[in-house]
Formats: C-alpha cells, structure tokens, sequence
C-alpha cells in the first residue's frame, strides 16, 4: 500500500531537513579543514575538506530532486540525483587517493593541527547520527537517492576517523604512513557506493507499505540500496 499523503509530506518535509543539515554542516566543515590543512601543511585536511565540497554536491543535488512538491516529478528527478551522487563518491575516491598517494610518497610532511583533531573528532560524533536519521528517512520513504546521500555521510565518518588517527599517529607516534593507507581503503569503498548509485537500482518500497504487505502474507523484496 502506497505511503498516506500526510506521511509522505512529513518525510519529504524532514529530507529537506536532513539536506539543509548536512550542506551547512559540510560547508563549515569544508571552511575549517581547508584553512587548516593549509596552516598546518596537511594533505590529510586538505583532502578532508575538498571531501566536504563533494558531499554539498551530493546533498545538493537531493535538495534539488525534494524541491519539487508533485510527487511523480521527484520521483522523475531521482534518477539524475543518483547520478549526481555517483559522481560525487568518484570524485571523492579520486581526491582521496590523490592524497593518500601523495603522503606515502613523501610529498609534504604536515605539522600537528590542534583544529584538525577537533574537526575530526566533532564529525566523528555528528556525522553517524546525521546518516542514520536520512538512512531511516529515506527507507521509509523508498528514496535510493536519500539512501545513497546517507551513505555519502557515512562514508564522512570513515573519513571522519581516518583522518583523527592520521592526525593522532603523527603528532604522538610519527606514523605518516597510517592515514594514507587507511584512506586508499575509503577511497575503494567510495568507488563500490559510487557504482551502486550510478547503475540507479530500485530502492525498496517506503518501509509503511512493506508493513501491510507482509501482514497480508506478501514476501518482501530484496534490494540492495535501503540494505
């Protein structure tokens, strides 16, 4: 059974939400990192903030598809939203593994960064929230896009936690070779979502409907994007 209009406004009315959070967040934080990095001379904070600009994109290009009030024309805008965001994830494992390949290869050693740690630690506390919350609202309204922008916030949190422990290891151990593997690892796993997005897989029904189709015996479908 389709999702009522009054809960299906109400979701659509907090993805706006979700996606004005996430763009102002990310674009302080995009602020922070690369003024930051640049002080400090780290390409850790650097590529963290250009990760930032990327995921306004991503976030951006799901407030463009919710900005449209007839139901039938976001679902006609998902399609190029997931594009979109595939793009993004791309973009984000090219910068990344930029990055990362420029760290093991001794380009610029990076200076401790008080700011640094303190960004990545406060994302690392908000992002996993902020990724849920779209993650729920976007099964519950079967949107693969709202689904693909959580994750595009997810992945926030690897990077969120990578880059602490990079920061971390170099000022207290001297370790300048953790961060840049730990990041070609989220640049691989930014690649698979990217793909994901790209081939635009069906998302699963809004979860209301598959409550009353399995209490009327129906199985649910499989689906890889709301998984």
């Amino acid at each position: 059974m389709a999702l009522a209009l009054v809960e299906r406004a109400t979701l659509t009315h907090r993805v706006r939400l979700l996606v004005a959070a996430t763009i102002i967040y990310n674009v302080v934080e995009a602020v922070v990192a690369l003024s930051a990095g640049a002080a400090a001379s780290s390409s850790a904070l650097i590529g963290f903030g250009l990760d930032s600009i990327i995921e306004v994109s991503s976030a951006a290009a799901v407030a463009w598809q919710f900005s449209a009030r007839d139901h039938a024309v976001r679902e006609a805008r998902e399609h190029t939203a997931l594009r979109v965001i595939a793009l993004s994830f791309f973009g984000l494992a090219t910068f990344v593994t930029i990055d990362a390949v420029r760290a093991l290869t001794g380009a610029q050693e990076a200076s401790h960064s008080t700011v640094g740690i303190a960004l990545a630690a406060i994302s690392l506390a908000v992002m996993p929230f902020l990724s849920y919350a779209q993650r729920r609202t976007g099964r519950q309204l079967g949107s693969a896009s709202a689904v693909a922008d959580s994750k595009q916030t997810l992945l926030c949190t690897y990077l969120s936690a990578v880059l602490l422990l990079g920061l971390l290891a170099n000022s207290l151990l001297g370790w300048s070779w953790a961060d840049p593997i730990a990041a070609l690892v989220i640049a691989a796993v930014a690649v698979r979502e990217g793909i994901n997005a790209w081939q635009g897989n069906d998302c699963c029904p809004p979860t209301t409907a598959l409550a009353f189709e399995n209490e009327a015996g129906a199985a649910q479908p499989s689906c890889s994007c709301c998984s």
